[in-house]
């Protein structure tokens, strides 16, 4: 036995922002838990975009923070620009986005991370996993069915972690390769190495393993780009904050900027997409669709004259600008050339080069709804292993592993949010179910019972959720408390009072009626105006209600599916009726019920019937 045998309750594997808040999750709900970095002054780094939230991202930060996360407070703490994205439309399409000092948002969460009881972080370089046989597949004794449990890790030098349960998220790392042009450089993020050995260990696990690629863009020195004449971003007068605990926003705001590539850049780029890796075969893995290269966007986009660039600050103690929008993977003098023709950026100096990584992924099919993997127990994968990106996506499956991987080991029902009650529900009913083909970020069109899935009511949905599970702490669920009787007070009031026969409460729900109007009815109700989130409640709730009412309904319809469970080893390919492709499908995802089914890629309403009368 070696001397560096280490015993915990939970490992995490990886300090990014799914491995902080698996962690945080796991200590704070009892376990002894060990978080390993191969790097631990890069805990919860921004690798790319300096910033947190935006459309539909804001959404999944506010449900963290509902649940008992910390994404949503480090972000208050380190944000340096608040804006609400889409105020024109309506509140459902609203959604909270915040650029961040990126050393501050890292340095934050690192000392969270650092003080926080029950929890270890130490700098080790994982390995492989620690497997042991647990038994047999129901109805097989056969040793290609042995079942197998993951007691632990093995990081560089025969260091042991033995744990009760792993959660692996290894992010851009697993065999990961950069590419700037022609060159190459083994790494998951510039600066810091690739983990090669883990994903042998992972096949060797039975685990699928796929490669997908993302990318980032230059960075400059802010000291050198001409702001004259380019457009001013600024934040919003009132910022919003992401956490329900924060009070307000204090500290000043920073203006980003925005300027173009223009028909000079395109044809640049076309002339040396020959030294493009994404052109030349180099790269073959596909990217984010939604979020293009600048060489991606000029091929297809061919008609477009410019591309807009925001220019985004990193920090209030840096000078180095973040170039949202013109991500690559062009050798390093087309990038230099390319900046020459940007408008303000004609004599910018490059502090970082653009690049792309490739990595390794698991496809998610491959999990439960809780996160834990479906060929080892007490293995859980969150993040970008999964086939996500964005900090925000990997934040809420790391606190979703990290809480079901507690709830197991105690011996509690696991924690899973369906469609209806969450964006973190829609993301990992998507990655479980239909699998992902390209890398997964979450849009709001996602949702189906998005009027319902706002982020102002986030706390609505989820806290009690939160508090039942044990990381909503009490000052967090009084202040949940407080708001909850005032709505209650409010709503009461408007449906005793009436105006030319009808409630007040129905005149709020008049396109031209808020509660300055309410005021002049009933100047009483001014006593709740200095309680703004439960007004902001009342008022919402009222304007939706005959939307809101439509979707309960089609809830209900959708709540009779999830809840015809199919028992767990059921043989789909004992279904004589069954398609071949169905019983295929249905035997690789193995849904839970007949809800999860139907959202199958090519299950038919046909092999539904099949089903519902086999389970009936």
């Amino acid at each position: 036995m070696s001397d560096l045998t280490y015993h915990f309750d939970l490992v995490v594997v990886g300090a990014g922002h799914a491995g902080v808040e698996a962690a945080l999750a796991g200590a704070k709900l009892g376990l002894r838990t060990c978080l390993l970095t191969m790097n631990a002054d890069a805990v919860a780094q921004m690798s790319c975009n300096p910033a947190i939230g935006g459309v539909a991202k804001g959404q999944i930060v506010r449900e963290i923070d509902a649940l008992g996360g910390v994404m949503g407070r480090v972000t208050d703490a380190a944000g340096i620009q608040f804006r609400m994205l889409n105020r024109a439309k309506g509140p459902a399409m609203h959604s909270p986005r915040a650029q961040c000092d990126k050393k501050l948002y890292q340095f934050t969460m690192k000392r969270l991370v650092e003080e926080q009881p029950n929890l270890t972080l130490r700098q080790e370089m994982v390995e492989g996993l620690l497997l042991e046989n647990c038994g047999f597949e129901s109805g097989s004794h056969s040793p290609q069915s042995a079942m197998r449990r993951c007691v632990g890790v093995v990081a560089r030098g025969e260091t042991i972690y033995r744990a009760r349960a792993v959660v692996l998220t290894t992010g851009t790392f697993l065999q990961a390769i950069m590419h700037t042009g022609e060159a190459t450089t083994r790494g998951g993020r510039a600066g810091d190495s690739s983990a090669d050995h883990m994903s042998a260990s992972l096949r060797d696990a039975g685990f699928e393993l796929a490669r997908f690629k993302t990318g980032t863009p230059c960075r400059l020195n802010g000291r050198t780009i001409d702001f004259r004449g380019l457009e001013v971003q600024p934040g919003d007068d009132d910022p919003r904050p992401f956490s329900f605990a924060t009070v307000r926003i204090d500290q000043p705001q920073m203006d980003c900027h925005i300027t173009y590539t223009n028909a000079a850049v395109h044809d640049l780029i076309r002339a040396n997409l020959d030294r493009a890796p994404m052109y030349t075969g180099q790269i073959e893995s596909r990217g984010p669709r939604y979020c293009p290269s600048i060489e991606d966007k000029v091929v297809r986009f061919a008609e477009r004259e410019r591309h807009q660039i925001f220019l985004e600050p990193e920090g209030r103690n840096t000078l180095e600008y973040y170039c949202n929008g013109i991500s690559t993977s062009l050798p390093k003098d087309v990038q230099q050339a390319m900046l020459r023709h940007i408008p303000g950026l004609e004599h910018a100096e490059v502090m970082r080069w653009g690049y792309a990584v490739e990595y390794d992924f698991a496809p998610p099919t491959q999990l439960h709804a809780t996160l834990e993997t479906k060929p080892v127990e007490n293995l859980f994968f969150a993040g970008q292993i999964n086939g996500t990106t964005g900090y925000e996506e990997a934040a809420a499956q790391g606190l979703m592993a990290g809480i079901n991987a507690a709830r197991k080991l105690q011996g509690e029902s696991p924690l899973v949010l369906d469609r209806s009650q969450a964006y973190i529900g829609v993301l990992i009913d998507d990655l479980v179910t239909k699998g992902v083909d390209e890398p997964y970020r979450m849009f709001t069109s996602r949702a189906e019972y998005r009027l319902l899935l706002r982020h102002d009511n986030a706390d609505r949905r989820l806290t009690p959720l939160g508090r039942r599970v044990g990381l909503v702490d009490d000052a967090a669920w009084k202040r949940f408390q407080q708001k909850e009787e005032a709505i209650a007070a409010i709503l009461a009031r408007l449906r005793s009072r009436r105006r030319d026969g009808v409630s007040l409460e129905h005149w709020l729900r008049r396109p031209e009626i808020g509660w300055r109007e309410l005021l002049e009815f009933d100047p009483e109700l001014d006593a709740w105006s200095g309680d703004a989130a439960a007004v902001e409640q009342v008022v919402i709730e009222s304007k939706y209600a005959g939307h809101v009412e439509k979707q309960a309904q089609q809830i209900e319809r959708f709540q009779a599916l999830e809840s015809r469970r199919i028992p767990q080893h059921f043989d789909f390919a004992a279904v004589p009726q069954l398609r071949m492709e169905a019983k295929e499908k249905l035997g690789r995802v193995r849904p839970t019920s007949l809800g999860q089914a139907s959202r199958i890629s090519g299950i038919t309403p046909a092999d539904l019937a099949v089903l519902l009368f086999y389970l009936g």
